[in-house]
């Protein structure tokens, strides 16, 4: 949680944080910063629960490199919002699976699968 601490409240556990419109309830993420000029116009709200695999791609780095493939793609949280990011804990990901953000210090944070 240390490398970007602004995506996530100070909540335990831990939220990734989001703004919403006043005027139209849509919601952004990351949420927007204070100093931004439409700062006035959202709400920071926590992003909780579970969310829904919306999408996904495995990415296969070159061999060389040495990397292990992963998987990256879009999750659905209620608000509604969907966020993109680093899915952990399948082999390979499924549509509708059941991911939860989790603290990374490396990317900030990443979706862990969650076992039924």
């Amino acid at each position: 949680m240390s490398a970007i601490p602004d995506l996530w409240s100070t909540d335990t556990p831990p939220a990734l944080l989001a703004s919403r419109h006043h005027a139209t309830g849509e919601w952004l993420f990351p949420a927007l910063p204070e100093h931004s000029p439409l700062a006035s116009r959202h709400a920071t709200v926590p992003v909780r629960g579970i969310g829904t695999v919306y999408s996904f791609t495995v990415i296969h780095p070159a061999p060389k490199t040495g990397q292990a493939p992963y998987a990256l793609g879009y999750v659905d949280f209620e608000g509604p919002v969907r966020i993109f990011g680093r899915l952990q804990g399948q082999h390979r990901p499924a549509i509708g699976g059941r991911y939860a953000a989790r603290p990374d210090d490396t990317f900030g944070y990443v979706f862990e699968a969650v076992q039924d």
